[in-house]
């Protein structure tokens, strides 16, 4: 590889360098006190090349989001568009892939609790969070308790509400991660965790005859 091909690779890398650079700093840190000079240190570069690719820390919050969060939930709808089968199946499916996730990946488990931190201090930010993820998730997550509602295996009941309270214990269990965590070593383990609240959410939604025939 000629010295140009290095440097042509190398710049090609640059934006996944800044950008995990710039998690690090805002997981550390918080996304008020950040700096972009914290980030440029951090990914190797200096200031003025980072102002190459992104102009503002708005700027790269956004862009992890893109590249960290949506692609979970693009392969979530895609699962979702691929399954014939029970309602009960997929839905048990995406809560344990989506509980592992924040309970055993540091970088996506990370936005969760910087969103909750900073969202009044950063309305855009949230407004843009908000949009782009939360509503798409539950969205997905709705229409999966609508179709079980529709076919008799679940009991009447809001999808919109339900889809929250699908998610609520394992957001919980990702800002455990980041804040009390390392002070609890005699917690259950994450997998235990997130495996029981699929078993006790889904029993909560059976179709009552479906729970006396149990």
């Amino acid at each position: 590889m000629t010295k140009s091909q290095r440097w042509q690779r190398r710049k090609e890398a640059r934006p996944a360098e800044i950008l995990a650079a710039a998690l690090d700093v805002f997981r550390a840190r918080g996304f008020a006190a950040a700096r972009l000079e914290d980030v440029a240190a951090k990914a190797g570069v200096s200031k003025g090349t980072l102002y190459l690719y992104f102009q503002s820390k708005e700027a790269l919050f956004k862009a992890l989001v893109r590249e960290a969060v949506l692609p979970n939930i693009e392969r979530a709808e895609a699962l979702v568009r691929a399954h014939p089968g029970p309602a009960s199946t997929i839905l048990a499916e995406l809560l344990t892939n989506f509980g592992l996730l924040m309970a055993t990946d540091d970088r996506v488990s990370a936005f969760p609790k910087l969103m909750i931190a900073e969202a009044g201090n950063f309305p855009e930010l949230a407004r843009f969070y908000l949009h782009k993820v939360i509503r798409r998730g539950m969205r997905l997550m709705a229409g999966i308790i609508r179709r079980g509602i529709e076919t008799g295996e679940f009991q009447a009941v809001d999808p919109a509400a339900a889809a929250r309270l699908a998610v609520a214990p394992i957001l919980f269990l990702a800002l455990w991660r980041h804040s009390f965590a390392a002070f609890d070593p005699g917690a259950p383990k994450p997998r235990r965790i997130v495996e029981s609240h699929v078993q006790v959410f889904l029993a909560g939604l059976a179709a009552r005859k479906e729970r006396h025939e149990a």
